[in-house]
């Protein structure tokens, strides 16, 4: 380890403070901004996507459970993004806890954050005939319409689907970063700054021209689908 490092307690306890003062947060919300306005977009998005991901925990802490669904004993990160990618919220709870009841706690207040925002898609998880309660939760509480990008079961296998495909890609991003591969955080406060960490530094780096070309196919056809959204 560098020499020129803070101490493990020091640099802890800075990363705490600045969760619980909401430092990161209001760094991040600055920083999403301004790549939107670099992009030709308003600083506040109108539309977005939601989607969760289970995820294993190394240590114990709070709020730790299974997910039957994927098989995960953990926690699950519910995230909304705007059109480009860009994290809007995230919120981290037992992996235990089913997509409508994260997605609730997500989108609450969303509209006081971002007045613009009317537009959210979702995969059928959260719209089903059973349960549609979602759906009418947001448009009486948030004023927002949620719409479900269905998975089209007669094609086997992986399909990029429209709309949810950003979001998969964030993901993509985010599992990138080593710390964040699995959680390895007993504070569900600090799953959700670390989250936010790694998109602040994704975010700077594009501020910082720092551009990287697309690798292999996956990633060439995510920039052209991106390419096509802006153009649209």
């Amino acid at each position: 380890v560098p020499r020129d490092l803070a101490p493990w307690a020091t640099a802890y306890r800075v990363f705490a403070a600045w969760t619980a003062d909401g430092t990161w947060q209001r760094v991040h919300d600055v920083l999403r901004g301004r790549v939107r306005e670099r992009g030709g977009r308003c600083p506040q998005p109108s539309a977005a996507v939601l989607d969760s991901q289970s995820v294993k925990t190394c240590e114990g802490g709070e709020r730790v459970g299974y997910d039957a669904g994927k098989r995960v004993r953990g926690r699950k990160r519910h995230v909304l993004v705007d059109t480009l990618g860009l994290v809007l919220g995230v919120a981290v709870s037992s992996a235990s806890v089913q997509d409508r009841p994260g997605a609730r706690r997500l989108l609450a207040g969303i509209r006081a954050r971002f007045p613009r925002l009317g537009l959210v898609w979702v995969d059928g998880g959260y719209v089903n005939s059973k349960d549609a309660t979602l759906v009418d939760w947001a448009r009486r509480q948030e004023n927002v319409e949620i719409v479900a990008v269905p998975r089209n079961a007669d094609v086997a296998g992986f399909r990029v689907l429209p709309r949810r495909w950003v979001v998969e890609r964030t993901f993509g991003w985010l599992t990138r970063c080593r710390r964040l591969t699995r959680d390895y955080e007993r504070k569900t406060a600090h799953a959700e700054a670390m989250i936010q960490f790694a998109m602040i530094r994704l975010m700077a780096a594009r501020l910082a021209d720092e551009h990287i070309e697309p690798r292999g196919p996956i990633e060439t056809e995510a920039a052209r689908r991106l390419t096509e959204d802006h153009n649209d």
